[in-house]
């Protein structure tokens, strides 16, 4: 049984935060793994990837950052075998500052993890009663409550159509103006969902999905970030070393394909994105929507 295989069987939620890694085998063949080799997860969440990276070969070295306090803690308890050959830093990947370092390679997963969606007091989701917060790093201000309650209703509705690609963006954003004050995640996600036809009401996915996902976006700035690590990450990779985006909804998956594409630092190794076997999405179908993009250091 290789490490991969021997970590989908073991992963439980002993732990709080649990995220069971997507497109593993995939990520970790296309990173190319060396012995020896020194490994930035610049999501670490619960510490999956960066398992897999420490099990691969043998001294493999791991430097794992998140902004989300509960996901370090996670990783540093899940990975405690490993304390000498990894190091935490806790802050949003846009901010990380390796100073002297060059890495072998770099891994981001950019997928919400599972404890987020089902931990309702974070209030990423609607299945849940919640305050409105979505904050992935709980010592920043903005919160989901104060966009929906304070902001504009020409700003909620340009937000819903260009971070959620929500096409009623501003039939929902003026019944939000009309109804607010909310105060939990139900709230709103009912408020949305009487305002729109009933064909929609009841459609593929719940009317709330895409107005969360901007939420989300906005309160975390999550494409800035993203744009801003990626213009920054090749800088870190020594000569042949290997960056590897996961992505997990069109937005982020454009930015990920043209700016390895228009970097004169990479050479991209998937001309098309990797995308998740069947087997994968029976096992977890959170895992369906996964892109995954590889790029090498010239």
């Amino acid at each position: 049984m290789d490490a991969i295989d021997n970590y989908l069987e073991n992963e439980t939620d002993t732990f709080p935060f649990v995220h069971i890694p997507v497109l593993a085998r995939e990520l970790i063949d296309g990173l190319a793994i060396r012995p020896g080799g020194h490994y930035l997860d610049a999501t670490a969440g619960g510490g999956g990837h960066s398992r897999l990276i420490l099990e691969t070969a043998p001294d493999t070295k791991v430097q794992a950052i998140d902004r989300d306090e509960d996901a370090i803690s996670a990783a540093q308890n899940n990975l405690a075998e490993y304390h000498q050959r990894i190091q935490f830093w806790h802050g949003n990947f846009a901010e990380y500052k390796p100073k002297n370092i060059q890495f072998d390679g770099i891994i981001a997963d950019l997928g919400v993890s599972s404890f987020h969606l089902d931990t309702g007091s974070r209030g990423f989701s609607f299945r849940h009663e919640a305050e409105l917060d979505m904050r992935m790093d709980r010592r920043q201000s903005l919160t989901a409550e104060e966009i929906i309650n304070h902001w504009e209703e020409a700003e909620l509705a340009d937000i819903f159509y260009k971070y959620g690609e929500e096409r009623l963006s501003r039939r929902i954003a003026r019944a939000i103006v009309q109804q607010r004050p909310f105060q939990t995640t139900t709230e709103l996600a009912d408020a949305i969902a009487r305002n729109v036809p009933r064909q929609y009401r009841y459609g593929r996915i719940n009317p709330a999905t895409r107005v969360f996902q901007a939420l989300r976006i906005v309160v975390n700035e999550e494409l800035k970030s993203l744009e801003t690590f990626l213009n920054l990450a090749p800088n870190w990779l020594k000569p042949g070393g290997r960056i590897a985006i996961i992505s997990f909804h069109s937005l982020e998956d454009r930015i990920v394909k043209h700016t390895l594409r228009e970097s004169p630092l990479l050479r991209v190794l998937t001309k098309k994105p990797i995308i998740p076997q069947e087997d994968e999405i029976e096992q977890n179908a959170r895992s369906r929507s996964a892109k995954l993009r590889i790029a090498e250091k010239l």
